[in-house]
């Protein structure tokens, strides 16, 4: 026999902000200094502009994302903040990302030469970071060079230096106040040194000193001494660990749950096959459900998942089909077709973390909650 059932929607995400403002003070109060809540890729899957207001609402001072568009969306919803542009800039959207008021990131003189082209084309003023490439070797200014661009900056008519800044790359590993980030660290302390001459001017100028940030989740929650003037506070935001060995403090919480209902349930006789290639044959008569989820809605095609239902954890059996799976109910026989289901979240006294679902899938939480589609809706709760 079986049903269908309808809802709202086949699969969707809840998104608690109350979580992200209370993550945002929390960072703030670890970290003794202020926060940048970085929201590139849809806040890591969680929706860009809800959750700016929520972490500017817990006293987040910037917002970082990763593209001009991620910066043009929320300028367009109405958030006046300082937003940053953490990595490169296309040339043909500098004037318009100037125009937005939006600060920009620049490690080479072409950047900064181009930069302060759009600048005096737009007759806008110019906000930059410059950034410092002292060991993770993606992008940014070698150390050595690193304070003739920034006295070019500090020479630019109308760009505004904002802030001088560098990335870890093994913060979120054991003991990271040694080995790779402390060379990190050193390397940019001997850059800020070899620059205080030029910051010293600045005060007798009566101009104020750029920010200068450097830590990550990872480094705000274990490498105090690298807070600055300002943490970027990413990935801990969503309530999610930067590692196995950086442990989220208590006061953190996951913001995102990602549910869906079972559609259908059938009896399906021993020796009989589930799914695509059937890959999988009950051994005995088999009760199972049919979930509206797949991996066109981020729900990977890996065998070996679980999810709730019924607060108990349940196999997922056969193939993931694009829009579709299907799982053993034999466990919980008093589900029933309507039954909401959990893949990400907590339901009755179990949980199913992000990083539960990344250590099967063989890869980290970051991924998982980037990687929910965007036809799966996101609701505030």
């Amino acid at each position: 026999m079986s049903e269908w059932a309808g809802s709202r929607e086949s699969c969707w995400a809840e998104v608690d902000l109350d979580a992200i403002k209370g993550n945002v003070a929390a960072a703030a109060r670890v970290s003794g200094t202020s926060v940048m809540a970085v929201v590139k890729a849809d806040a890591y899957g969680h929706g860009a502009v809800p959750v700016a207001r929520a972490a500017l609402e817990g006293g987040a001072t910037w917002l970082g994302v990763a593209r001009a568009g991620e910066a043009l969306e929320l300028r367009a919803a109405g958030l006046g903040a300082p937003v940053l542009l953490l990595g490169y800039t296309p040339p043909d959207a500098v004037g318009e990302l100037l125009a937005a008021d939006v600060s920009l990131t620049v490690w080479s003189p072409a950047h900064l030469d181009a930069v302060a082209a759009a600048s005096r084309a737009t007759a806008r003023g110019a906000g930059v970071h410059v950034k410092i490439d002292t060991g993770m070797n993606r992008v940014g200014v070698d150390p050595d060079a690193a304070p003739e661009l920034v006295r070019r900056v500090l020479a630019a008519e109308s760009v505004e230096l904002q802030g001088i800044f560098t990335h870890f790359a093994c913060a979120d590993e054991a003991d990271p106040a040694s080995g790779v980030t402390a060379v990190q660290q050193a390397r940019f302390a001997g850059v800020l040194a070899a620059l205080e001459p030029s910051f010293a001017r600045l005060d007798a100028a009566g101009v104020a000193r750029p920010l200068i940030h450097a830590s990550n989740s990872a480094a705000t929650l274990a490498v105090p001494s690298a807070a600055h003037d300002l943490v970027r506070f990413g990935i801990a935001m969503y309530g999610l660990s930067p590692g196995a060995a950086v442990p989220l403090p208590a006061s953190i919480r996951p913001a995102l749950a990602w549910k869906t209902v079972i559609a259908r349930i059938a009896e399906v006789p021993a020796g009989e096959g589930i799914s695509y290639g059937h890959t999988y044959h009950p051994s005995a008569r088999q009760r199972i459900g049919t979930l509206p989820v797949g991996y066109a809605d981020g729900w990977r095609r890996t065998s070996g998942q679980q999810v709730l239902v019924g607060g108990r954890r349940v196999p997922v059996v056969g193939r993931v089909c694009m829009d579709q799976c299907m799982i053993d109910l034999d466990s919980v026989p008093q589900a029933r077709v309507g039954d909401e289901v959990v893949l990400i979240g907590a339901q009755g006294g179990e949980q199913l973390t992000a990083d539960d679902v990344a250590a099967r899938w063989g890869t980290i939480g970051y991924e998982v909650v980037c990687g929910i589609a965007a036809r799966v809706p996101r609701y505030p709760v």
